[in-house]
């Protein structure tokens, strides 16, 4: 018998010999009346109704036993005995005390009503019965919560202290101390790469000149496995088929401050493909799945490509409704010469098909913005490529924080799949009252009310009003992406606009308008759509006595009220992979604007951004914008109508809306033809790699706009270069740019320093 064992038999004993000793004290008896002593708090019909005995039965020491375990139970008492007295069962208690208030002290790291929740869920809260195990458990928590945020000097001390009615305080004093940091990593075995090299792929780090937002100098468990396997992956993905870490050692200094981690590795030799050659009940033209496979014979052995070429072909298989095909690599290696051959079994399974969709956790949503999403088909064979797809849909509607996808088997049904979809509601209303800054805008308030998802239909409606000192907008927007069943979406916009461009670059003069207009979608693909839209303005035009002579000579011809119409009409191509942190795929668009009434134009426009990935956290980034705009029936464009380039969002380098053909004062004027592009390579923030919120980019922009008639050349385009920041920070979006051009020519205005930050706070 284990020592545990024998322990848990001696404790059990001594019980059952205390419960014993408390009832043999009296012999079977008919019980008369039953009095309970030491109550202070607990009424005594709650003792009563855990006796197992009844005025006139019989009390025997089976009954008392029972009682006594009862009692014992209910965790109300630290003592109970069972006393008779002339035929009367007296029922003796001592209570456990009550816990009057729980406290902290020194809490600096956790907010005290945070610390008396969790104090709570354990047990430990005003009212319940104290119970010094618990009060154990708890203290341990605490240690092991601030354990957890790299407070390894913390120290927890509990008092207790009685008061009156049998109920105690308990005071929790903690001293933090200090967080330890990570002082140094070493990689101990690596000859084929440098240390450096190797440690740059860690998450954790000694502390650095971002760690402090990071949190990547504080140890943690996780971050360290995850780092691990990093590494693996890197040296299996470079050929190292054998290499293993062979050890990790984690030591803490005795002053609990520095922490030093160690990781032994063995990097093994390096080998090449010989070959691979696919294998087992294929079902599928054995050409078409040669091409899905990766790793090709002659090249270095690579983990990566190999994992994808066996995805490639389950996926291939899934696609045809094999929802449980297997594709296993059985390696054959000489070690002689450093190659490895790979044999592909495939095993298809059962071709299955969807006899349920299921989804769950749309407390908010109604079942049916999910499911018209979806491009599986219930009762149809199943396919890998649409769940995927319909996943991906579910997630683009921006109502969920996420959405997984299991596949279950149905009992007693070999061929047939239930498909679970799980989504997690995320807020989707916002009441937001900010302020943001920019280098165009200067000092920006604004306030909005927005529902992206109203009473859980998927409907958009936002109101909203902001004031700067070019801008000042009120608007209402409305938006249902379903208008019918086959996705054709349609909304509508009522706004009133004043801008002053009294402070730009270009030639004052102020607009007031007020408009509105509906907007209409019709999905081609997954990927294509037609957008077609209807507006109305009424504009009034302001002009000032520095104002350029083409400004006024506008409003002396045309006056300074004007009403129109404009017909827009788009193809928009979308393959992004993601709409927030963008790596591949592009978005290309072409449009067409045609205006009649006061004022008569029509626009052209053009716009792509190509997204490719470089490595895991390198990007490339190339964008292009055209635009065309010409007068109609013998009217020019209307100068507030023209294109601006440079800015923020244009060229970056030269002042927002100032390159372009100016007047004698240096004022820009626009012009109708515009050319703006420019390549980016993003990269995460050296020290913060895993934020995928932070990034740098290393730009070149280049652009310029031309008047009517003007020739279109490219040599008068103007070029910068420089180095950007994009941070999605807590209080709002952050973009800052320092740009230096690189073709200035005079009357060029130059602004290299460039930022727009947040509204929200």
């Amino acid at each position: 018998m284990t020592r545990a064992r024998i322990f848990a038999a001696l404790a059990l004993g001594l019980l059952c010999g205390a419960w014993s000793a408390a009832a043999l004290a009296f012999k079977p008896f008919t019980v008369k009346d039953i009095r309970v002593e030491g109550l202070q708090r607990i009424e005594a019909g709650t003792v009563f109704s855990y006796l197992p005995v009844k005025v006139g039965e019989t009390m025997t020491e089976d009954k008392a036993q029972q009682a006594l375990r009862a009692l014992y139970a209910t965790g109300f008492f630290k003592d109970v005995r069972l006393d008779e007295q002339n035929d009367v069962l007296v029922v003796i208690v001592e209570e456990r005390p009550a816990i009057a208030e729980v406290d902290f002290s020194g809490n600096k790291e956790f907010d005290t009503k945070a610390l008396t929740r969790v104090m709570s869920e354990i047990g430990l809260a005003p009212g319940r019965i104290f119970d010094s195990s618990v009060l154990s458990s708890a203290e341990q928590e605490l240690k092991r919560q601030y354990l957890a945020r790299g407070y390894y000097a913390a120290q927890v001390q509990t008092t207790v202290t009685p008061l009156e009615r049998n109920r105690v305080a308990i005071n929790f004093s903690i001293t933090e101390g200090q967080i330890a940091k990570i002082h140094t990593i070493n990689i101990v075995g690596a000859h084929s790469f440098s240390e450096k090299r190797l440690l740059d792929l860690f998450t954790l780090r000694p502390p650095g000149w971002l760690t402090w937002y990071t949190k990547d100098d504080q140890y943690s468990k996780q971050k360290l496995a995850g780092d691990l396997e990093t590494l693996r992956s890197f040296y299996q993905n470079r050929g190292y088929l054998d290499f293993r870490i062979e050890s990790t050692q984690v030591s803490i200094t005795p002053d609990k401050r520095d922490i030093y981690i160690t990781v032994n590795i063995t990097e093994g030799d390096k080998y090449t493909v010989s070959g691979v050659k696919l294998a087992g009940k294929m079902l599928l033209p054995e050409k078409e799945l040669e091409q899905l496979i990766k790793l090709k014979p002659g090249e270095v052995f690579s983990r990566e490509k190999l994992t994808e070429s066996t995805k490639a072909i389950t996926d291939r298989l899934g696609n045809e409704g094999y929802a449980f095909a297997n594709a296993n690599a059985i390696p054959d290696i000489d070690k002689e010469k450093h190659t490895v051959a790979f044999t592909i079994m495939i095993d298809p399974g059962r071709r299955v098909y969807v006899r349920r969709i299921n989804i769950s956790g749309n407390t908010k949503t109604r079942d049916e913005v999910v499911r018209r999403e979806m491009r599986q088909l219930e009762g149809a064979y199943y396919d890998a490529a649409k769940i995927q797809l319909s996943r991906k849909r579910i997630d683009r509607t921006g109502y969920f924080k996420g959405v997984t996808v299991d596949t279950v088997p149905v009992p007693g049904s070999p061929d047939q799949v239930d498909v679970d979809f799980h989504v997690e509601e995320k807020p989707t209303g916002a009441l937001l009252l900010g302020a943001g800054f920019s280098t165009v805008d200067k000092l920006i308030i604004q306030t909005s009310i927005t529902q992206s998802n109203v009473f859980g239909s998927g409907k958009y409606l936002s109101a909203q009003v902001s004031s700067g000192s070019v801008n000042r907008t009120y608007s209402l927007s409305y938006l249902n992406p379903y208008y019918t069943v086959d996705g054709v979406s349609q909304g509508f916009d009522l706004y009133s606009r004043k801008v002053d461009a009294s402070t730009l670059a270009v030639g004052a003069y102020t607009t007031d308008t007020l408009g509105g207009g509906i907007k209409f979608g019709y999905p081609l693909s997954e990927q294509d759509s037609l957008l077609f839209g209807l507006n109305a303005e009424n504009v009034k035009l302001g002009t000032f006595s520095n104002s350029p002579p083409p400004y006024v000579d506008f409003v002396n011809q045309f006056g300074d009220r004007y009403s129109y119409g404009a017909a827009t009409a788009g193809w928009t191509r979308d393959t992004r992979d993601s709409v927030i942190v963008t790596t591949k795929g592009a978005r290309t668009s072409v449009g067409v604007e045609v205006a009649g009434g006061n004022l008569d134009y029509y626009k052209l426009s053009f716009g792509t951004r190509w997204f490719r990935p470089l490595t895991p956290t390198y990007t490339f980034d190339a964008h292009l914008s055209l635009g065309f705009a010409h007068g109609l029936s013998g009217k020019p464009v209307p100068f507030f109508k023209n294109y601006y380039a440079g800015g923020p969002d244009s060229v970056r380098g030269y002042r927002a809306y100032s390159l372009g053909p100016q007047d004698s004062l240096g004022d820009a004027l626009g012009g109708t033809r515009q050319i703006v592009g420019g390549v980016d390579l993003l990269f995460p923030v050296p020290g913060a790699s895993k934020d995928r919120t932070l990034r740098l980019s290393a730009f070149i922009d280049g652009g310029q706009v031309f008047a009517q008639g003007e020739k279109v050349s490219l040599s008068d385009l103007r070029y910068s270069a420089g180095i950007g920041l994009f941070w999605s920070s807590p209080f709002g979006p952050l973009q800052l740019s320092i740009a230096q051009p690189l073709n200035k020519k005079p009357g060029d205005q130059v602004q290299r320093l460039q930022f727009t930050f947040g509204y929200g706070f």
